[in-house]
């Protein structure tokens, strides 16, 4: 069966042969309007900043919560909020010269994706900063030169002039966190990034297949997987090669800090940090896809966090470097 996972502009398409029990359907990664979007968590309702109202504050938000998810240096978040400021005033604008919308101004007839997805702030986030980061020695440019290589403006040194109270701003937003929830559910995956949606859609199609100590799958001879089993093959899927046991698999991170929200494609963790002795694949509103045990096949399954032995979490599909931490 293929499953055309949505691209992130035109600078991703990733089409996916997948097979095995299970049939899952990926209706959105992120950034694609049609489904994920990062929820600006922890910035406060009470947040003010002179000259920015709270829909404004609301895209600064999302702007520095969608560059700490995809691990962007502070000063990343500084160029895009600076350039928000002065394409839009930080308003997700249905209007700009020629096609340009959005917060960035991005133009659909440029390859930026389609209106709809500009108009999404987490998707025109994305966009922004995956072409700064594309931009050699960046962090060594000036904020107007940064910007310009990313936006070729007919105005390339009016960006500076937002720096002050870029970081006014986000000195009052930085708290943000990017939460996408996910719905739990293998007929509509969501997932922050198409690494994650590659591995959640190869672990939904492994549904009730059997538990099999030490399984690494069909593809290998075997009947069924055991947990890491499942979760290697399913990251194997994505291009991400993990350890083969739950510890080590914890063991290589990246971890997600205690109190984050998990995201789609993050791996959830049992047992004690010298001893881990489960792990499954996070999918959404508090679901796993795991191969619990023995007599049980590969479901979907509640997360349980309190009153069991729950440890933590990582999140590979952020990081493809195998056994170390950041």
């Amino acid at each position: 069966m293929k499953i055309a996972i949505a691209a992130l502009a035109a600078l991703i398409a990733v089409p996916i042969l997948v097979g095995g029990a299970g049939q899952a359907v990926v209706s959105a990664v992120f950034g694609d309007s049609s489904g994920v979007n990062c929820v600006p968590e922890g910035a406060g309702s009470s947040t003010s900043v002179a000259g920015y109202g709270p829909a404004q504050l609301a895209n600064a938000a999302t702007i520095v919560a969608v560059g700490k998810q995809m691990r962007v240096p502070a000063r990343g978040w500084v160029v895009a909020v600076a350039t928000a400021m002065q394409e839009s005033t930080l308003r997700n604008l249905d209007h700009g010269d020629r096609d340009s919308l959005g917060l960035f101004q991005q133009r659909p007839s440029q390859g930026w994706g389609t209106a709809e997805q500009i108009t999404n702030p987490t998707y025109a986030a994305t966009q922004f900063y995956q072409h700064l980061l594309a931009v050699p020695a960046w962090q060594q440019m000036s904020l107007d030169q940064a910007a310009q290589t990313v936006q070729s403006s007919g105005t390339p040194t009016a960006y500076s002039q937002h720096e002050q109270d870029a970081n006014q701003v986000i000195a009052a937003v930085q708290g943000a966190t990017c939460a996408t929830v996910g719905t739990g559910d293998c007929n509509n995956i969501q997932a922050p990034n198409p690494t994650a949606a590659l591995a959640l859609t190869y672990s939904c199609n492994q549904i009730g297949l059997p538990y099999v100590w030490g399984g690494n799958g069909p593809a290998s001879g075997d009947a069924g997987f055991d947990c890491s089993g499942l979760t290697k093959a399913a990251y194997d899927s994505s291009g991400i090669s993990l350890p083969r046991t739950a510890q080590t698999q914890y063991n290589a991170g990246p971890l997600v800090p205690a109190g984050q929200p998990l995201l789609p494609g993050d791996l959830v963790f049992y047992g004690t940090a010298g001893k881990v002795h489960h792990v499954g694949l996070y999918i959404g509103a508090g679901k796993m896809i795991n191969a619990p045990t023995f007599n049980v096949p590969i479901e979907v399954a509640n997360v349980h966090w309190d009153g069991d032995d729950y440890l933590g979490a990582s999140r590979p599909s952020v990081d493809s470097r195998v056994g170390s931490r950041p």
